[in-house]
């Protein structure tokens, strides 16, 4: 074993927390529902657009994840922090439809070669160490690392667009720009299964060979399948709550900072939920599970009665149900992928969630003009307890 390379691999987790750090100050997050609004665009317009970000995601999701496994992790990593930071720069500037749509594309793109690499990257580093039957640890280390970096940049996104959005958008600028050169100092992991035929492969036909190993995978063990379908129709539902929370606070007649102190305390409750993952699922198992999608359920439901407080209550609570969900979804998909397709895998697994939100987010944007927010809320609380209880006779 060359110790030098163990040793820099190891650094990897170190310098990963570092980077998901930086990364995660997306001050944008917690108010563009908001900045689109307030530039004209009704909700079905920005469900639209979040439509177009999920469409080019599953477009660009596999392939990006194929390109990754062939060309390596890291430089797909800075890739996808400049799209980030081009992305920014459109939005500082744009004033119609189609220029938020490019946007968003950019964007889009900028997290499909982010997606899958870095977590890639991470496990397959812990692999070469020996470390990787520590992965779920790490990984809801990074969580509860995403969890305060949002929370602060929540905060500060809101005071700041409060102020100007002008700032707000410049600051994820660098932010991103910053997050792309930290990215620099991180190790290449080794992986081999299926380099050597890969290299004598084009860049197209290693993205078909790509989607067809992946397809072959999917349909050969059935529980990657499931974990990724039941984990992601709860998550895009949870991501639709968040954001559609900006416009739900707004119209009960709270500002951006107040309502970014409510969603800061969802952040807070995520990272004790992050911090308490790995314990509670050695505990409970799949009672937790349940639990904690009924608890996300009921939030809609909550949403729905138009109550300030019980929103309030259930949106926290939902917060630390989701953030137990994440490291055992992710957990449960490495254990199952090989490493040669793990990145490509991992982008299935988004893949998936975009296809959720292309459905949910413009149809509950529509909904929304039309019967308004609280009335979306309730049928989709209804809609996932259905849908938790369907999938928990299924599995009996």
């Amino acid at each position: 074993m060359d110790i030098k390379l163990y040793n820099r691999l190891k650094r990897n987790i170190i310098l990963d927390y570092i980077n998901t750090f930086i990364t995660n100050l997306n001050m944008q997050n917690s108010v563009w529902v908001l900045y689109l609004a307030y530039c004209g665009l009704s909700l079905a317009e920005i469900g639209i657009v979040e439509g177009i970000y999920h469409i080019t995601s599953i477009i660009f999701e596999i392939p990006s994840g194929a390109i990754a496994d062939l060309l390596g992790r890291k430089k797909s990593m800075v890739t996808g922090r400049f799209c980030i930071a081009i992305s920014c720069i459109i939005m500082l500037f744009a004033k119609d439809f189609w220029f938020f749509a490019l946007s968003f594309v950019i964007q889009s793109l900028g997290n499909n070669f982010n997606s899958g690499s870095e977590e890639a990257l991470i496990y397959d580093s812990m692999k070469y160490t020996r470390q990787e039957q520590d992965y779920i640890h790490v990984c809801g280390r990074r969580n509860v690392i995403i969890e305060v970096s949002q929370g602060i940049s929540t905060v500060a996104g809101a005071v700041l667009a409060e102020i100007s959005y002008f700032w707000c958008y410049s600051a994820c600028l660098l932010i991103a720009v910053s997050a792309a050169i930290q990215v620099l100092f991180i190790t290449e992991a080794p992986y081999t299964e299926n380099k050597e035929e890969a290299r004598r492969l084009s860049v197209i036909e290693t993205v078909k060979l790509h989607f067809k190993t992946s397809y072959g995978i999917l349909k050969s063990d059935i529980r990657i399948l499931k974990i990724i379908f039941y984990y992601n129709v709860v998550f895009a539902a949870h991501t639709l709550l968040f954001f559609y929370s900006q416009q739900y606070y707004k119209e009960l007649g709270y500002n951006k900072i107040q309502t970014g102190f409510i969603l800061l305390l969802a952040g807070a409750a995520s990272c004790a939920g992050a911090m308490f993952s790995d314990r509670l699922y050695k505990k409970y198992g799949r009672k937790l599970i349940l639990t904690a999608v009924f608890c996300i359920s009921s939030a809609f439901l909550c949403y729905g009665t138009g109550s300030f407080i019980l929103a309030v209550v259930s949106f926290v609570a939902a917060g630390f149900c989701v953030s137990l969900l994440y490291p055992v979804q992710s957990d449960g998909l490495n254990m199952l992928i090989p490493s040669g397709q793990r990145a490509t895998l991992v982008s299935v697994d988004s893949l998936f969630f975009s296809a959720a939100m292309v459905v949910m987010f413009p149809l509950a944007g529509r909904a929304a003009d039309i019967y308004g927010l609280m009335a979306v809320f309730s049928v989709i609380g209804i809609g996932l307890i259905v849908f938790n209880v369907v999938v928990l006779l299924i599995s009996k």
